[in-house]
């Protein structure tokens, strides 16, 4: 197994939607979710990590992406941790893989499959409530993560099948986005149908005008020792949330593009979170002539990011807790360091 990061770290990730619908709200008709109050756009983390498992599914074959799919069905995460468990069961030389340092863990698992002929047999026994070497099953479960589950690996989850009842607190964490700017919805009484075999269902089509969405997230290298967080797998993470954005191809996410990407790396031993919420060190408004209600691209905004920069500087000369910067921009982004 590799070895775990050892550096935490903070990040600002800036993503633009143009006449699209970033993130419905079930409870709201699917309009796109909003701060009415503020007239800001928001963006769940959930609905930027699902962009992301879909492009590692992608993209990675050596990888299983563990929130999905199972064949062609949606399946709770249980019902997907059984069937990688039995294909693993019934894979010798994974299992031996799994258990090659604990010999008499292998030997727990041997007899089981020995006695019950098939997978499905094995996972009834290991995971009813008289089974007592469930140290046996944490021990399996620790590889999976650690070797297989590249999402979990970042995301973190929650188990709770007897037997395997364990949570994972995943290094890499966002917060809900919002909008720099104020949006606007897109008047539209239009109606779109949506095929489903021979039946189809009609509702109407909500989409924003123009929203800068902006996350902050952090990267925490104590909770990359539980899920086995390697530097590979942080490479892939932004490479991931740089390119899974504009790569969705359903027609309510199109046109959704990324604008800046800044992590800030702390030297080993300083925690993440050393200057609280980066996205309090941007200031966006219309340019002069266009009012909030006239934006309609990412010309018409004014950014102001002076005081990420002054932050950056500050510490160069100061406290240098910053290992490194690693930037990332549109062609169009103005910003360098």
């Amino acid at each position: 197994m590799k070895p775990s990061i050892t550096n935490s770290s903070d990040f600002l990730f800036v993503y633009e939607a143009i006449q699209c619908n970033p993130n419905g709200d079930p409870d709201q008709e699917n309009k796109p979710r909003m701060d009415y109050d503020t007239k800001t756009n928001l963006v769940t983390d959930t609905r930027v990590k699902r962009f992301i498992r879909d492009y590692l599914k992608a993209s990675n074959e050596d990888e299983i992406v563990f929130v999905d799919m199972e064949g062609d069905s949606k399946v709770s995460v249980d019902s997907k941790l059984k069937a990688v468990v039995k294909r693993t069961v019934e894979n010798e030389g994974e299992l031996e893989k799994a258990f090659e340092n604990d010999s008499e863990a292998l030997k727990v698992y041997k007899e089981i499959i020995a006695k019950e002929k098939d997978a499905e047999g094995v996972w009834k026994t290991i995971t009813d409530k008289k089974f007592k070497q469930k140290e046996v099953n944490y021990e399996l479960l620790a590889y999976l993560v650690k070797e297989k589950f590249l999402d979990i690996r970042m995301f973190g989850s929650a188990f709770a099948v007897g037997g395997f009842t364990k949570a994972y607190t995943g290094p890499i964490q966002l917060n809900w986005g919002y909008s720099f700017n104020k949006v606007e919805l897109i008047d539209s009484s239009s109606i779109v149908t949506i095929m489903n075999d021979d039946s189809s269902t009609f509702g109407k089509d909500y989409r924003v005008h123009y929203s800068l969405l902006g996350f902050n997230g952090t990267i925490n290298a104590p909770a990359a020792k539980t899920t086995g967080l390697a530097t590979d797998d942080v490479l892939e993470f932004r490479k991931a949330i740089w390119e899974s954005i504009p790569a969705s191809p359903t027609r309510s996410k199109l046109n959704q593009y990324p604008k800046l990407y800044l992590e800030i790396v702390y030297n080993e031993g300083v925690s993440n979170g050393q200057f609280g919420d980066l996205r309090n060190f941007v200031e966006t408004q219309p340019k002069e002539g266009i009012t909030d209600k006239q934006v309609r691209k990412f010309k018409d905004l004014s950014i102001d990011l002076s005081a990420l920069k002054t932050l950056i500087a500050q510490d160069k000369s100061g406290e240098h807790k910053i290992k490194e910067i690693i930037l990332k921009t549109s062609a169009d982004f103005d910003f360098s360091l």
